[in-house]
């Protein structure tokens, strides 16, 4: 899908080896950008660059643990000397834990928010620096219908999604005058490797569908034209908002 040419310019996506973050690689690369391919499975973000190819652009793949700061650092300073800036960041790197609220560890607690919340702002804050270099950058976070819609089960994510959306505005607030637009999309309910084992439950998917009014569930080509127009020119008159994808799940 094209809509916006992105020719010369770098868009670094974090989880971009799988789900969501492989169709945004692809959309990206076939509207003329030059993307990294950011993943803790090196393998993967290799299979995802492989597939790029034919669009012609450079694409880099690299490893990289958002949890942790050194690994941050140190990907930012590979685009750095790579590609000498970065035009577009999608903090799309997300873990989630189902289990009731009362069986959560400080573990898994700390595993979801190092990388959903403390991830995605030290990833925006390091782009932030070289965007305002170049006096212009689109960060766009990813954020979940579960961020705005209290669910069960999930009570970490949940949390870390509602967290990016207010971080979102902050920083949209903060960056505005670097000419860095931070907006956020919230997905609904998409089969993703993320929730992979959710989705094999048929009873759950059933009456989850039932939930939705346009009756199905999402894709992650659902998140394509408004992820390109939020990094493109044409939304620049647009900044600390979040953007609900989910067939209507969370007006109900």
């Amino acid at each position: 899908m094209t809509i916006c040419d992105f020719s010369g310019q770098t868009v670094v996506i974090t989880g971009g080896s799988k789900g969501i973050g492989a169709q945004l690689a692809h959309d990206f690369a076939q509207s003329g950008a030059d993307v990294v391919i950011v993943g803790r499975n090196i393998e993967k973000a290799e299979e995802v660059v492989q597939q790029l190819r034919q669009f012609g652009g450079r694409y880099l793949p690299v490893s990289a643990d958002v949890s942790k700061l050194e690994d941050i650092e140190q990907l930012f300073n590979i685009v750095e000397n790579e590609f000498g800036k970065v035009d577009v960041l999608i903090n799309g790197a997300g873990v989630n834990v189902t289990k009731p609220a009362v069986d959560v560890t400080e573990n898994e607690w700390d595993y979801i928010l190092d990388i959903n919340l403390k991830g995605l702002f030290f990833c925006c804050q390091r782009a932030a620096k070289m965007m305002m270099k170049q006096k212009k950058g689109k960060i766009i976070n990813i954020s979940s219908t579960g961020g705005i819609k209290p669910l069960q089960v999930v009570a970490p994510y949940m949390s870390s999604k509602a967290a990016v959306i207010h971080l979102t505005k902050g920083l949209a607030l903060e960056w505005s005058r670097h000419q860095i637009y931070v907006n956020a999309i919230a997905p609904g309910l998409i089969p993703t490797d993320i929730n992979a084992e959710d989705f094999q439950n048929t009873t759950w998917v059933e009456k989850s569908i039932k939930g939705i009014p346009l009756k199905r569930l999402g894709e992650p080509s659902d998140l394509s034209s408004i992820s390109l127009y939020l990094a493109s020119e044409h939304s620049n008159y647009v900044t600390g908002q979040t953007f609900v994808i989910d067939g209507g799940y969370s007006i109900k």
